[in-house]
């Protein structure tokens, strides 16, 4: 078994993406596979990037999605496209099986998490509520979580 590089974060080990990456790009069972890469949403202070792993005749084998906000830190104003690309790219790494002894979400995702943890949540309004709904119906219920933790939610909406 393979042991990846780890960053320790509370007490728990994260494979950080790059170990994932390059597992992928030097382990002979991947020989011939791709990592693609789709803008799914860019706004002026977000975007989505979905990250897809295919085998050599072309069929989806992993998949991952990560969103990114361009007021999250220093690195986010001027590469948060950069920075959401990673992340999806290691969560699909994760989804396929790679370094996720511990977790599926790496080190850089954890971190980021716990430090978006503490910013103040926006009240989320029907419109917004009611997009998240027909986003799930259409199939990306992934994107929806990965949003959620932005708003709070009432009973109701629970």
């Amino acid at each position: 078994m393979h042991k990846f590089k780890t960053t320790n974060i509370k007490g728990k080990d994260y494979v950080e993406v790059n170990q994932r990456l390059l597992y992928f790009r030097n382990e002979s069972a991947y020989a011939g596979w791709s990592l693609e890469s789709e803008l799914i949403d860019l706004q002026p202070d977000r975007c989505c990037v979905r990250a897809v792993i295919r085998d050599n005749e072309g069929r989806i084998r992993a998949t991952g999605h990560a969103s990114e906000d361009r007021t999250s830190s220093m690195i986010n104003k001027t590469s948060y496209v950069e920075n959401c690309e990673t992340s999806a790219w290691g969560r699909a790494l994760g989804n396929l099986g790679i370094g996720i002894d511990n977790s599926i979400g790496s080190a850089d995702e954890v971190k980021n998490a716990i430090k978006n943890s503490n910013t103040k949540k926006t009240k989320i309004t029907k419109e917004i509520y009611e997009a998240m709904l027909s986003a799930c119906k259409d199939g990306n219920g992934d994107v929806v979580e990965m949003r959620m933790g932005k708003y709070e939610m009432t009973k109701t909406q629970e």
